[in-house]
C-alpha cells in the first residue's frame, strides 16, 4: 500500500485539486482506489491496455498535494465521448473531487472535438446521478442487469451539444458555484 502524504482530515477546496494525465506509475494507487469503490475492480492490466490507446482514450488523475485522490477515463468514438469511469477515494468523496474531474473531462472532450458525452451509472448511486445532472446530463434509458456482480441496472445518461454555448455556460456556472477554477485547456491531440 502506498503511504498517503496528505492529511485527510484537513479542509480542502476544489482549487487544491490538480488534474494530470494518468501514467503507468500511478497504477498502484489507482488500483487501490478502484478496489475501494467498485465491487468488480479493473486490474492494472486493464488500465495498461486503456492507456495504450492514446488516440481514442484519455485517463486523468486528481492530485491533492502529491497524493492521487481520484481518476477519470473517457473513450472517444466519432463525435461522442463515453466516460468509462470517474472514481474518488472514499476518504475524499463529497469534497468536489468528482466535480473537478468532470469539469476537466468535459473540456478535454470538447478540445478533442466531441459533440456529445455519455455514461452509465448505477441506479443506486444517486449522488453521482445528481452530480452528472448538475453538469447537464440527462437520463435517457436503462441497461437491465448491466453490473454483473449484483445484476444491478445502469441508467444511461447523455449530454448533447457539449461544444455549444448553452452547455458550456451551464458547465461554467457549475464551476463558479463550486469554485472549480478556470477552464483547463490541455490539447493532447493533433489538430
Amino acid at each position: 500500500m502506498v503511504s498517503n502524504t496528505t492529511d485527510r482530515s484537513r479542509s480542502i477546496t476544489p482549487r487544491d485539486i490538480h488534474i494530470e494525465a494518468m501514467r503507468k506509475k500511478d497504477l498502484v494507487r489507482i488500483t487501490e482506489i478502484e478496489a475501494q469503490v467498485y465491487p468488480t475492480p479493473w486490474s492494472a492490466r486493464v488500465f495498461l491496455s486503456e492507456l495504450s490507446h492514446r488516440r481514442e482514450r484519455s485517463y486523468s488523475v486528481a492530485r491533492l498535494d502529491s497524493e492521487i485522490v481520484g481518476y477519470s477515463g473517457v473513450m472517444y468514438i466519432l463525435e461522442d465521448a463515453h466516460i468509462t469511469n470517474i472514481a474518488v477515494d472514499p476518504a475524499y468523496q463529497r469534497r468536489h473531487v468528482g466535480s473537478v474531474l468532470m469539469h476537466s473531462l468535459i473540456f478535454e472532450a470538447i478540445d478533442y472535438g466531441s459533440k456529445n458525452l455519455t455514461l452509465e451509472v448505477r441506479v443506486s448511486n444517486q449522488g453521482a446521478q445528481r452530480m452528472y445532472q448538475s453538469f447537464g446530463f440527462m437520463p435517457v434509458g436503462v441497461r437491465k442487469g448491466y453490473y454483473q456482480e449484483n445484476n444491478e441496472d445502469a441508467i444511461i445518461m447523455w449530454a448533447y451539444d457539449i461544444d455549444g454555448p448553452a452547455f458550456i455556460d451551464r458547465v461554467n456556472e457549475v464551476a463558479a458555484a463550486r469554485s472549480l477554477g478556470p477552464r483547463r485547456r490541455r490539447r493532447r491531440w493533433p489538430l
